[in-house]
């Protein structure tokens, strides 16, 4: 055996790397001296131990760069011969391959290097069992690694580690696995390892990947019994808390930082790894006999423990006794402590300070996630006053938290002293703020932060598709076809909400405008096959709003054919949604069905959906009951309204309203107004659609009286007309002739749009506007009042035009002789209504 090392180390120091080595060491004057400078024996002593520690190593980098190549069974043979090199092996000749193992995340190759270290009774060092552990943690061998740790407490030839513990509960944090993290403090506890601080921010990691606040709550009260937790464990807390919600337990965590800060014993260092790490020592917490251990199943609501301060060496600045907001401070209670913990940070490391801003970074973006702008506001100015410069991450935090809180025109205040500062803004700022300008609905602002964006990452389609949905509602698609354009020309991943809104924005092509045709059908089904074509290249299927808005798109084109093929398919592909859902769906087809007056097949699709036993709901009998006003048969309408109770629907507004229309088809006006008595005795809060109903069919019919009396009914409801209400009466008396009743009639109603309020407190400003005489006043009109107050835009050009006809205007309807007639002739509302 001995024979076959040296023959490997042999072959070794004969290869042409080793040859060239010895060759430029010998032509080195210093290496000669060194060399003769030595006694025989030692010479000969240092030349085995280096050759054969270079066979060990020569013959583990074959190992390693066959498993590199992808070749086990050769990688195996070879760990074998170095196994059955000599009996004098270590573990020294087995670390380099544990090491590629454990980087690698190999555990069977593990196992077979520790079969043959086994076989040559080889004990393991520190090292190749932190090899091991890593290699079986990183693999998914919890069981083998939990296992291991055992064998390592229990053999005392080797010494466990609390660093092996750590990585082991670092690989239960990772993998959301609670039991053997359990299992593992068990055993640190049965091993008497005790914990250090890197244990406690393993354990926060698990406690926060399971959302459990309790268990923080516990660490912290574990970790500060026997530690005063240095400045990286307190950033550890403040991550956690931020993460799960408990913005007060951070933001003290947070001031007892910043005291801490300020003492020369709290610095921090930077390794030459780059790694920050505390000054003082990490010593373990030893495990006493009554200390019950770390368990997550406990779900009391716990409070964070008070901070134990030692105020020998320092006082504790606490800055939950000032006030501070973002526009003034109250300096009379907080000039002090801002001043001495200023002078304190000045004395601070930069990677202290560096640490500081980072947490205060955490609770700003935990304040934005949270909706906690006041917070928000206070941390800002308190991280400027102690001397902490905020950064553009503390910025994009700031920003996104005042726009939760107070709006997107605070958030562009924020951004304009970011402007005069020169701080450029982050992608992620700049998508917050167009989504904000977004659900404004101020488009152009939305748009333009979207053109300053940089970089085409995938989270950034949020603010694209809050972009199109409020395309959506301000019916813009020419603006949304730039925005996809956008889209596409920044490679941005697509989601199922953007096919959503494509289906709701590029789907129908006349509608609302006109009537589709076999062109508007023909464009319509090329745009659905580009955006179906698209979702299938990129691996998304349809969801229930997509093949809703897509059902809807098509309906309203008058796409019936197409409709009800979409319709199949959706059954098919999503059977197993919500069964509400299911009705939801069917409620669009079945509106679609009855605008384009297909009764018929209205009818088939009701009678399918209740044989499949889906949920009916309100609007679904709604509309089957305004099917039967197209039949004329009000008969099946009293069917539907007994099915609608049988199912614990009462009938609301549009349920009586649809009943009007089947009894007016059959100009059955006096079953109309008995439904308006009976929809009032019911508590039924009687609107302007109701009396528009029979306002419609009576001027359909050229029924003047009908009209008369609808119209003194709503003025006794106190019910204002609206601008159809003013165009079937006006209509009516036009077309019976009537002119100067007509004109008296659009005066008195148009009056009656204007609210009282309005009335009493405007008249002055309002009879101005009617009687001006600038040539551009109908514009001034119109561009006075808002979208929301169009009805009062309305009444007041009609007033205006009624006045440039010569017409007098009288602000008091009731003086009107129109009015006092129809007071007089229907005031008493008693049946029956009408001869």
């Amino acid at each position: 055996m001995r024979g076959y090392i040296w023959r490997a180390a042999r072959r070794s120091l004969d290869s042409p790397n080793v040859r060239e080595a010895r060759r430029k060491a010998q032509a080195k004057p210093t290496a000669r001296l060194q060399s003769t400078s030595h006694t025989d024996g030692s010479h000969d002593y240092d030349h085995f131990g280096w050759r054969a520690k270079l066979v060990s190593r020569f013959a583990q980098l074959q190992v390693v760069n066959a498993l590199r190549r992808g070749e086990r069974e050769q990688a195996s043979m070879m760990l074998l011969n170095l196994g059955h090199a000599s009996g004098c092996l270590t573990a020294q000749d087995f670390s380099y391959i544990l090491e590629y193992c454990a980087d690698t995340a190999d555990p069977l190759f593990v196992l077979e290097t520790w079969k043959v270290m086994e076989q040559n009774a080889i004990d393991p060092n520190k090292s190749c069992c932190r090899s091991i552990i890593q290699a079986f943690t990183k693999g998914g061998y919890l069981k083998e690694a939990l296992n291991w740790l055992a064998f390592l407490g229990e053999n005392d030839r080797v010494c466990s580690s609390l660093s092996m513990f750590n990585i082991f509960l670092s690989v239960c944090g990772s993998t959301h696995n609670r039991n053997y993290a359990e299992a593992c403090l068990e055993k640190m506890e049965s091993h008497l390892l005790g914990k250090s601080e890197i244990t406690y921010w393993e354990l926060l990691k698990l406690a926060v990947l399971q959302k459990n606040l309790s268990a923080v709550y516990e660490i912290w009260e574990d970790c500060t019994r026997y530690y005063n937790p240095s400045i990286i464990t307190l950033r550890k807390f403040i991550q956690a808390l931020t993460r799960l919600g408990d913005l007060e337990s951070a933001h003290k965590t947070l001031q007892y930082m910043v005291t801490l800060a300020g003492q020369n014993s709290a610095t921090l260092t930077v390794s030459a790894k780059r790694r920050y790490q505390s000054s003082r020592l990490d010593i373990p917490i030893p495990a006493m006999n009554d200390l019950s251990g770390l368990r997550f199943f406990s779900h009391a609501n716990l409070p964070l423990p008070a901070f134990q301060v030692n105020h020998e060496k320092q006082e504790v600045v606490d800055f939950s006794h000032s006030e501070i907001a973002f526009n003034e401070l109250d300096k009379v209670e907080s000039e002090f402590y801002i001043e001495s913990t200023a002078q304190m940070l000045e004395k601070a490391s930069i990677p202290t300070k560096n640490f500081l801003r980072w947490s205060y970074n955490d609770m700003i973006h935990a304040c934005a996630r949270f909706n906690n702008c006041q917070l928000a506001e206070q941390l800002f100015l308190q991280m400027r006053e102690v001397g902490l410069l905020p950064s553009r991450y503390t910025y994009d935090g700031f920003v996104k938290a005042v726009i939760t809180g107070k709006g997107v025109t605070y958030g562009m205040k924020v951004v304009e002293s970011m402007e005069k500062k020169n701080i450029e803004l982050y992608n992620d700022t700049l998508a917050a703020l167009s989504i904000g300008h977004s659900r404004n609905l101020d488009l152009d602002l939305a748009e333009s932060c979207l053109e300053k964006l940089s970089d085409s990452l995938p989270k950034f389609i949020n603010p694209f598709n809050a972009l199109l949905a409020a395309c959506d509602v301000m019916n813009e698609p020419e603006r949304a076809v730039r925005i996809v354009a956008r889209i596409k020309h920044f490679n941005i991943k697509l989601n199922i909400r953007t096919y959503e809104l494509m289906f709701s924005l590029f789907a129908n092509v006349n509608v609302p405008y006109e009537k589709g045709n076999m062109l508007s059908h023909a464009d319509v089904a090329r745009r659905i096959h580009l955006i179906e074509m698209d979702m299938l290249k990129n691996g998304i299927q349809h969801s229930f709003v997509s093949m809703k808005n897509l059902i809807r798109a098509v309906g309203a084109e008058g796409m019936i054919q197409e409709m009800l093929r979409y319709l199949n398919v959706a059954e098919n592909m999503l059977w197993h949604i919500d069964p509400y859902q299911n009705s939801d769906m069917y409620n669009t087809v079945l509106h679609a069905l009855v605008k384009s007056k297909d009764t018929h097949t209205a009818i088939r699709v009701f009678k399918n959906m209740r044989a499949c036993g889906l949920p009916a709901n309100v609007a679904i009998y709604n509309i089957m009951i305004e099917c039967c006003s197209m039949l004329t048969c009000f008969r099946s309408a009293c069917a539907l309204l007994s099915l609608m109770y049988r199912d614990g629907f009462c009938p609301q507004t549009l349920t009586y309203t649809a009943l009007m229309k089947v009894l007016l088809a059959n100009e059955e006006f006096d079953g109309a107004m008995s439904l308006l008595d009976k929809a009032k005795d019911e508590g039924i809060q009687l609107d302007v659609q109701l009396f528009n109903t029979i306002l419609r069919e009576a001027y359909a019919k050229g029924r003047l009286h009908i009209i008369e009396h609808v119209i003194e009914r709503m003025h006794r409801e106190k019910i204002q007309p609206d601008p159809s209400t003013l165009w079937y009466t006006f209509s009516a008396y036009v077309e019976c002739e009537l002119h100067t009743t007509a004109m008296e009639a659009l005066q008195v109603l148009s009056i009656r749009m204007i609210s009282e309020d309005i009335l009493c407190e405007k008249r002055a400003s309002l009879e101005d506007l009617v009687h001006s005489e600038d040539p551009d006043a109908e514009l001034k009109i119109i561009n006075a009042f808002k979208a929301s107050e169009e009805f009062l835009a309305t009444a007041l050009l009609n007033l205006r035009w009624c006045a440039v006809l010569g017409s007098s205007i009288s602000w008091s309807p009731e003086e009107s002789f129109w009015a006092r007639r129809l007071a007089a002739s229907y005031g008493s509302l008693k049946g029956p209504y009408w001869s």
